[in-house]
């Protein structure tokens, strides 16, 4: 009895530990991800058409230094370096003025093709984008 007490624990702590998300490793990331959605969760009405975002042809890349490029319509819209943190992108950005300021990238989906994040804040956007 005392051995299935311990063991029904620990087979539900395995379980737990085995279907739980994996964090994101920097090498998923690596390349460029064409941006296909943007999306503004806390304000519906500031649509952002798909048409547009296809006329400016905005990505997001990612590369092996840890540096990060965001381009809008063929020029660079940020840039700077980023780190992971656990299932979230950790990016500072340099600004012009040769400061920086760090925000989160909130991360729901990552496959070989798609991604999904989100910022925070007071102009918070979701985006989809695809792999080239």
């Amino acid at each position: 009895m005392i051995r299935y007490i311990i063991y029904i624990p620990a087979v539900l702590l395995i379980s737990c530990f085995a279907s739980c998300k994996s964090s994101i490793k920097p090498e998923e990331l690596y390349g460029k991800w064409k941006y296909i959605k943007i999306e503004k969760p806390k304000d519906p009405d500031d649509i952002i058409k798909d048409a547009d975002v296809a006329a400016q042809s905005p990505y997001i890349q990612f590369s092996k230094d840890s540096s990060l490029v965001i381009m809008w319509g063929g020029k660079v819209l940020s840039h700077g370096k980023f780190t992971i943190d656990g299932d979230n992108i950790r990016y500072t950005e340099s600004l012009p003025d040769s400061t920086t300021r760090q925000f989160p990238f909130w991360v729901s989906k990552l496959t070989d093709k798609d991604l999904i994040f989100e910022t925070t804040g007071e102009n918070a956007s979701r985006v989809t984008a695809v792999k080239e």
